[in-house]
């Protein structure tokens, strides 16, 4: 408190005690005290009792001490003030300075700026000393605190100077990308620990970026990271504005579409003319794009009907109706690398993609095959089943029994789901429910899904449903989705982690949680039912049976844009750039067409089409234009649709031969 505070203070208090003197003289006259006076009685007493022992015993001392003037003082008023009560005497020494709770806490202030005026003092005499006299404002006294604060600040011992390199750059890799950002501006040590090429190199893994690559692949992993996050956001505006090139992969010599897969860069169609085309979409040059049957089957007339193909990195596979099936390696081309024929026409046929392991299906007769380590390929299991199977998938990055990695197959047969391995004796039952019929069946590395169809009293349960198996135990881990309609497609090898999405005869695609068993989205898709069907994080590409392809948005079930091309929409796979679709007809011998004409570019409308689409940003703006809108009346392919093309001044002239 200062000091013309604490004079006002004591000033205003002996006035109040005056007051109160009079007040108490006048109580004593007549025997009774004021309310007032009661309240300050009060509050002293209180004071009194809540002191310490040190201030009362300092209190009485100072009361019983008498000096100079003080003592005639005291004499003079002590026969006047003998009967006063004990808060008056408490008063007078709260006026007087003698005692005060604030007292020791006043002369510690005191005493501190005393300190630092005499250390502020003794600086400027010293620098006044030093340098030439000059004015000092209160502004550069200012200054010169605020860069003492800044060099505290500075001072601050960070970890990165008592703790190794090695050891900080493992705490740092715990960051995401905005914390190192921050942590980069703190400082010039903790800026060259969050700009090390090894953190930025993780970083790079751990979002999906450049696997399998090694630290020495890039000069700066930051930058690297960067582009491929301003790459990622280009192609995904790419997918939703449908900004890119769309071909069309042609084979006028195949006649009628049958079958068609894709895996990456790679695709593979069958035809009615018994011909399987191979193109790498990644080099379109490539000189395997036309695949030649075995020579134990090239002199059969008429030539079969390709009934189902499959490819991955490695092989290329083609089933053709009287049971034969081939096997072509995707760099050499050609030449078939395997050939076997089985009896009867080939129901199913399934492919791994990490491994060249393929499963056949021809009546109740199931085979699995795969080469061995220098080539050669071996039959690894058959067997038979009671019904005849159709639809199978090869499980990915399966895990026998033993724990040792190998084939597994997951397969359908009315109403019956087997599992298939080369350990097994015999197909494990999965799944089975006498007269519910199985609809559609896929499966990733851990589970199996497949729609069941209700039948009869079983409708009244939430009808038609999608059964969750885990492949590890083999029990049934949810059943989700309640339609009246089948179940015609689902997804979950493609999905994302713990997501599944489906297809259904009720024009619908669902999208369910499988950990919580809940739906995320439903849309209505295509009136004629959905057909093929696959997902990512953001978004849903869905074809229909009436040629519509359909790109949807997840999160908002808002449809970006759709295609629409003859016939029902029967394969669909995407990437990150890329999208294929295939449109292939139901009718392999068309009514009213004459196929084996001479004229290969009539009734086109009849063969079905395949279409790439490529979203990167290096595609440019001017291929995302179909092909047919960008022929002349030159090439011949501008007169596929039969469109017939005339010109106003001939039918005036036709419809009025005078002109």
């Amino acid at each position: 408190m200062a000091e013309d505070e604490l004079q006002a203070f004591r000033e205003h208090w002996k006035q109040e005690l005056t007051n109160k003197n009079e007040a108490f003289s006048n109580c004593n006259v007549t025997g009774q005290p004021s309310r007032e006076d009661t309240k300050l009685k009060r509050y002293f007493e209180d004071f009194g009792q809540n002191r310490s022992e040190p201030e009362k015993r300092q209190d009485s001392t100072s009361q019983g001490s008498s000096k100079g003037g003080q003592d005639a003082v005291l004499s003079a008023a002590k026969t006047p003030k003998e009967d006063q009560p004990e808060y008056v005497s408490i008063a007078e020494g709260l006026l007087d300075g003698r005692t005060s709770p604030l007292l020791e806490r006043i002369q510690e202030e005191r005493t501190q700026r005393k300190r630092q005026y005499h250390s502020l003092t003794n600086a400027c005499n010293t620098s006044a000393q030093q340098q030439p006299q000059r004015k000092i404002n209160k502004g550069d006294k200012l200054v010169d605190q605020f860069i003492q604060d800044l060099n505290e600040t500075n001072d601050i011992p960070f970890f990165d100077i008592e703790l190794p390199y090695e050891l900080a750059l493992k705490i740092f890799q715990y960051l995401s990308r905005t914390e190192l950002g921050r942590c980069a501006q703190v400082s010039k040590a903790w800026g060259v620990l969050a700009e090390d090429e090894v953190l930025w190199f993780r970083m790079c893994l751990k979002e999906g970026y450049h696997h399998g690559a090694s630290v020495s692949d890039s000069p700066c992993w930051k930058s690297t990271l960067r582009d491929c996050r301003n790459s990622e956001n280009t192609v995904r505006s790419n997918w939703k504005n449908r900004v890119g090139s769309v071909s069309q992969l042609q084979y006028e010599l195949g006649k009628v579409l049958c079958d068609v897969s894709s895996c990456d860069s790679y695709v593979v169609a069958g035809y009615t003319s018994g011909d399987v085309r191979l193109w790498d979409t990644l080099h379109w040059d490539s000189a395997a794009s036309f695949l030649k049957p075995s020579p134990l089957t090239a002199d059969v007339t008429p030539r079969p009907h390709v009934s189902h193909v499959r490819v991955n990195n490695t092989v290329a596979v083609a089933a053709y109706d009287d049971g034969c099936v081939d096997v072509w390696s995707t760099e050499t081309g050609q030449e078939p690398v395997h050939h076997f024929q089985i009896p009867g026409r080939v129901h199913a046929l399934a492919l791994s993609l990490e491994s060249p392991t393929l499963a056949t299906a021809a009546g109740l007769d199931i085979r699995l095959d795969q080469p061995d380590d220098r080539g050669y390929w071996r039959t690894l299991c058959q067997a038979t089943l009671p019904k005849p199977v159709e639809s199978m998938v090869v499980v990915p990055g399966a895990v026998g029994r033993g724990g040792d990695s190998g084939p597994l197959v997951a397969l359908s047969a009315g109403d019956t789901v087997y599992l298939l391995a080369p350990e097994d004796l015999e197909p494990r039952v999965l799944h089975t429910v006498y007269g519910h019929p199985i609809t559609c069946l896929d499966a990733s590395a851990s589970h199996a899904a497949l729609g069941v169809k209700s039948c009869g009293w079983a409708m009244n349960d939430g009808g038609n449903k999608i059964q969750v198996y885990s492949l590890e135990t083999g029990q049934s881990e949810m059943s989700v989705g309640n339609s009246a309609g089948d179940f015609s497609c689902v997804n979950l090898r493609d999905s994302p982690p713990h997501m599944l999405v489906c297809g259904n005869k009720d024009r619908r695609v669902r999208v369910f949680d499988l950990r919580t068993g809940s739906s995320v989205t439903s849309l209505y898709a295509h009136h004629m039912g959905v057909t093929s069907v696959q997902a990512d994080d953001w978004k849903i590409v869905s074809g229909g049976g009436e040629g519509l392809v359909c790109v949807w948005e997840m999160r908002m079930g808002a449809k970006l844009w759709e295609m629409h091309n003859r016939h029902p929409v029967r394969h669909v796979r995407f990437n990150t750039s890329t999208l294929v679709t295939a449109n292939v007809p139901d009718e392999k011998s068309p009514r009213g067409a004459c196929i084996t004409d001479d004229d290969l570019t009539a009734h086109r409308r009849h063969r079905g089409v395949i279409c790439h689409y490529d979203f990167s940003e290096d595609s440019t703006s001017q291929d995302h234009v179909l092909p047919i809108c960008r022929s002349n009346y030159v090439e011949s392919s501008g007169y596929n649709y039969n469109i017939g093309l005339a010109v106003p001044y001939d039918i005036l002239s036709g419809s009025h031969p005078s002109h």
